[in-house]
């Protein structure tokens, strides 16, 4: 794939409201679907249907114990990358947007290190 289409193909995965509300839920730990229905507020078929998303596209993995499967995320700089985007679009107006980050910088700086 060429580096453009891998582009086009991340940043359809994180367009979703819903996935980012899911890796936003993950931002320090693993969870079961449980937890993240719980985080999120979303039904557990949605939370599934953008779980193997996420999943398929490489964002991330899993962890089985006992009967739970864990989800966690693949590559932690994911959560430095989304902020980044957030810090530099930070002074634009887009409709519907809050000011928020994105994970702790607690979180973040963990993962520059």
């Amino acid at each position: 794939m060429d580096e453009l289409k891998k582009l086009q193909a991340i940043f359809q995965t994180l367009s979703d409201y819903n996935r980012l509300s899911i890796l936003k839920s993950m931002c320090d730990k693993e969870c079961s679907v449980g937890e993240i229905v719980k985080n999120t507020r979303l039904s557990q078929p949605l939370i599934s249907h953008h779980l193997r998303i996420l999943k398929e596209n490489n964002f991330l993995d899993t962890n089985r114990k006992g009967p739970f499967i864990y989800y966690y995320l693949k590559d932690s700089k994911i959560l430095y990358a989304i902020n980044l985007f957030l810090e530099i679009f930070e002074h634009t107006e887009i409709k519907g947007s809050t000011d928020f980050r994105f994970c702790p910088d607690r979180i973040i700086k963990r993962f520059n290190h």
